[in-house]
């Protein structure tokens, strides 16, 4: 299995990015996949999550509902992360991964550097 994140960069505040996660080597839609972020000197934390399928049932973290958005295209084999109205505490690396549960699916992959100044 490997996820590729990508789409990460550097944002004033208010500023957006989409965040992508490819994957490779499995059907991704069987999986529930999530979104998390680790800040400096933070732990990783799981801030969306997508259920499995087509059916788009989302969770966020309340600190980025209403501002960030994730989605898949089973197609494309790929789940995004849409941030809006970025603010300068969203500042993290990003990854993702399946969600087993609560629990992580595959081994960790390269994150994707998010920088929103102030």
């Amino acid at each position: 299995v490997q996820l590729q994140a990508s789409g990460g960069g550097l944002v004033q505040a208010g500023g957006f990015l989409r965040l992508s996660c490819a994957a490779s080597g499995i059907i991704f839609s069987r999986y529930a996949v999530g979104w998390y972020r680790q800040a400096p000197g933070n732990e990783r934390e799981l801030v969306a999550r997508i259920a499995d399928g087509g059916s788009g049932i989302a969770n966020y973290v309340d600190s980025v509902k209403g501002r960030f958005f994730i989605f898949r295209d089973n197609a494309r084999n790929t789940v995004y992360l849409q941030m809006n109205n970025l603010k300068p505490e969203d500042t993290a690396v990003y990854y993702c991964n399946g969600l087993t549960g609560v629990r992580p699916t595959w081994n960790w992959g390269q994150g994707t550097l998010v920088t929103v100044s102030s």
